[in-house]
């Protein structure tokens, strides 16, 4: 499939009223789409038959209900000849349209809304979903998931991994089908609204303020944050002459100070990123905190969320540094398959390692050094769940963050700094606003050293059990004076991501 959105498409999302028909095509003996993408540990998450190149979502919420009316518009391709098709998500439907027409449509399985054109949709000619929808987000469940959708006093967050879209728009829902977003949400007047990219207009009339953001890079549907209620804004732009939007729940209190210190550091962060994996791949930058205790921090396409508990205790740049890091590794290139989650994970686990390195306060080699020696070799779980192929319930454990960090600095020990960088900045930039995989990975970094790599990826990525050598070329904690300055700090943001080891 071809992800990024053509200028040609674009255009017709912009140009061609929504509730035109777009010209018909005599082809028939279509089929309907598969209600999965194809994933080998969410079979059921993304559909197939479609590729989607553009949503355009307008909302109206309230915060004292917490109702949202929607009304999405989706410019996507057919990869086959489609009968049917399935989307995403979990809100009362009233209306669907396909190219203008009135569309059958009916629920199916958990959160499948599966959708009868009125005629076949041909094999590669773009087509036009419109779905009228309405509901109150925080009232819907779905059994096994934490709900994604976070009902505040005044307002409402929606942010989560890998769910999220289901409950606030119809969608492809995987990260193997990127798109462009057009969202535009009005509130009442007073209220505030973040969501990903440029903020392109925002106007009050008749006591509400309508606020569109545009996000012009192909994103992940789970990427897609909104963030409404009581907030501290600040909007500046960056050395570079980007647009910089960094946003504060008011009832903070103390960990306000802590939290600006850290956040609006974000523009140095992005620059020293830069000067390590390649250009910034987006058109804008930022961050949210949020005092809804979620317990993590997410990288939301150019503009990551926070939890306050990360600035409970003072200032915490390596959250800043790793969820940064992901608009390179995560963001611009996503995911094939859940399955490789290290290279979203381990990366950015990797990037706060040269942070440290870069500050003095350990280096990379010290700090998974560290990590090797401290855990035990009879550790009931870390070396046994492989970062390479966690399963779907440990998708976010300890070991994709640590032992896939320590994974590219055994390749880094391996092939040296000058091919080390030269590999990650040629993965940001071949992959970039695509997808990749870990098997993607291995082939470029032997392409680029030279070297056969399969054992050592092997070793660390898919092998239970603690490797018989660190990955560090440097001491063992047991026969230095101490640990990395930074290795406590850089400890407690993991624990508080995902508890202890």
């Amino acid at each position: 499939m071809r992800r990024a959105a053509t200028a040609a498409a674009l255009s017709l999302t912009l140009a061609v009223p929504l509730s035109a028909p777009l010209p018909a095509s005599a082809a028939t003996g279509g089929v309907p789409g598969a209600p999965g993408i194809g994933d080998v540990y969410f079979p059921d998450y993304g559909n197939g038959g479609y590729d989607v190149k553009h949503y355009s979502l307008k909302l109206d919420y309230q915060p004292g209900t917490d109702r949202l009316e929607g009304r999405a518009a989706l410019l996507a391709t057919a990869t086959q000849t489609l009968s049917r098709f399935n989307l995403d998500f979990l809100l009362d439907v009233r209306e669907v349209k396909v190219n203008g027409r009135a569309a059958a449509f009916a629920r199916t399985g958990a959160h499948e809304l599966e959708i009868t054109p009125a005629r076949d949709l041909p094999r590669f000619l773009p087509f036009v979903v419109e779905v009228a929808y309405a509901g109150v987000p925080s009232s819907v469940e779905v059994p096994g998931i934490v709900r994604p959708w976070i009902k505040r006093a005044d307002g409402a967050l929606a942010l989560g991994e890998p769910e999220v879209a289901w409950w606030w728009y119809p969608s492809n829902d995987h990260p193997a089908d990127k798109a462009t977003f057009d969202v535009t949400v009005t509130v009442p007047e007073g209220k505030q609204v973040i969501s990903n990219g440029v903020l392109a207009s925002r106007r009050t009339a008749r006591g509400t303020t309508t606020f569109r953001y545009v996000m012009d890079k192909p994103m992940a549907t789970y990427l897609a944050m909104l963030y409404i209620g009581d907030i501290e804004v600040h909007r500046t732009r960056s050395s570079t002459g980007l647009p910089v939007t960094t946003a504060y729940d008011v009832t903070l209190g103390p960990r306000m100070e802590f939290a600006k210190a850290s956040v609006e550091r974000t523009p140095e962060v992005i620059a020293w990123e830069s000067s390590v994996f390649g250009r910034y791949p987006f058109s804008s930058m930022g961050g949210s905190v949020v005092n809804e205790n979620v317990g993590f921090a997410l990288e939301t396409q150019s503009h990551p969320v926070y939890d306050s508990v990360f600035f409970e205790t003072g200032p915490d740049i390596s959250v800043v540094v790793h969820e940064n890091a992901h608009q390179w590794f995560g963001d611009s290139v996503a995911l094939k398959q859940w399955r490789d989650i290290w290279l979203n994970e381990g990366f950015a686990t990797y990037a706060e390692w040269l942070w440290s390195e870069k500050e003095g306060t350990g280096t990379a080699a010290e700090l998974a050094n560290a990590l090797y020696d401290e855990i035990p070799a009879d550790h009931p779980r870390f070396w046994v769940r492989v970062p390479g192929d966690p399963s779907p319930e440990f998708l976010f454990y300890a070991s994709v963050y640590w032992r896939g960090g320590m994974t590219l600095q055994a390749l880094r020990e391996e092939v040296g700094d000058q091919d080390f960088f030269a590999i990650l900045r040629a993965w940001a930039r071949i992959k970039q606003h695509g997808n990749g995989s870990t098997a993607e990975f291995v082939s470029l970094s032997e392409k680029i050293s030279g070297k056969q790599l399969d054992a050592l990826f092997q070793t660390w990525l898919y092998t239970p059990g603690k490797p018989a050598s660190p990955p560090g070329a440097v001491p063992s904690t047991a026969a230095r004076k101490g640990l990395p300055a930074s290795y406590e700090s850089h400890k407690r943001f993991h624990e508080l991501l995902h508890g202890p080891a």
